[in-house]
């Protein structure tokens, strides 16, 4: 039986989590349900892409995954289903798949048309549950949808390169729980705009001319504790997504604070990275 996973703005507050659930279910009594998150922003598109998107390649091939964010079918934000990189995604039409397709391309897609046989104002629990149960019991996406090739783009989401190559201009897209800020530059980007050339990461007021591959590698370990930068040591490091991150070491906003707090930098705000020859 094909793993379901959920993915939405729900919170854990109201009762939407458990009656999805009670839904997949009723479909199917043994179902294996993972949630990945029901804390995204509400109608984050950009924080719901990069956690499925980071979240999806650690779960068996055939998985499906159901993303309950700005979900509410109009004539702008269709639903539809992507089988791609060996895995089935459920969702609106309304950007977040573009993230993932940046890099992928989707194998199928199709947009749903069961919603005539359906009466719901709550389509992931009346759609997108009915979808992800036919696909779970070995079902093909042609029998609930019509293939389209086309699917909506998520705009500022792709860092800009300067004509000459000596600036990559990004965003910050997350911001996490410790308080650590994440950038829409990618080290592969790096790599092939950087040719190895020194470099000075601006963000606000911090500024970063060093990047780390773990946290640790910013602390000092041949001096003795007391004598060590940490509480509050800024760092930039690639993520384990391999994301450029702007960190304070073992941040907490009840004590030192985190990079969002302490840089002053929120969501879309821009990160450069300059180019040195």
């Amino acid at each position: 039986m094909a793993i379901i996973t959920l993915t939405t703005d729900f919170g854990e507050k109201d009762h939407f989590v458990g009656a999805v659930k009670g839904a997949i279910y009723t479909e199917i009594i043994d179902a294996k349900v993972v949630d990945i998150s029901h804390n995204i922003s509400p109608f984050h598109l950009h924080e719901a892409a990069y956690i499925i998107q980071n979240a999806y390649r650690s779960f068996p091939e055939g998985s499906i995954h159901v993303i309950g964010v700005d979900s509410e079918l109009n004539p702008e934000n269709r639903h539809i289903g992507v089988f791609m990189d060996g895995h089935y995604f459920i969702c609106a039409d309304n950007g977040i798949i573009s993230m993932l397709t940046s890099e992928i391309r989707p194998e199928k897609i199709v947009e749903i048309n069961i919603h005539d046989r359906i009466t719901s104002n709550f389509p992931v629990l009346d759609v997108f549950v009915k979808v992800a149960s036919h696909i779970a019991r070995g079902g093909t996406l042609e029998v609930i949808g019509k293939t389209i090739t086309e699917i909506k783009e998520l705009t500022g989401i792709r860092p800009v390169i300067s004509n000459k190559e000596s600036q990559i201009s990004g965003n910050i897209i997350y911001i996490d729980n410790y308080g650590n800020v994440i950038s829409n530059i990618t080290k592969k980007m790096f790599e092939e705009v950087g040719r190895g050339r020194k470099f000075e990461i601006l963000a606000r007021t911090a500024k970063f001319d060093k990047i780390h591959a773990h946290y640790s590698e910013a602390i000092n370990f041949d001096l003795p504790p007391e004598r060590r930068e940490e509480d509050g040591k800024k760092l930039a490091i690639w993520n384990s997504s391999n994301y450029l991150e702007l960190a304070i070491y073992k941040s907490s906003s009840k004590t030192i604070g985190g990079a969002s707090s302490l840089f002053g930098l929120d969501y879309r705000d821009a990160v450069m990275v300059c180019f040195i020859d």
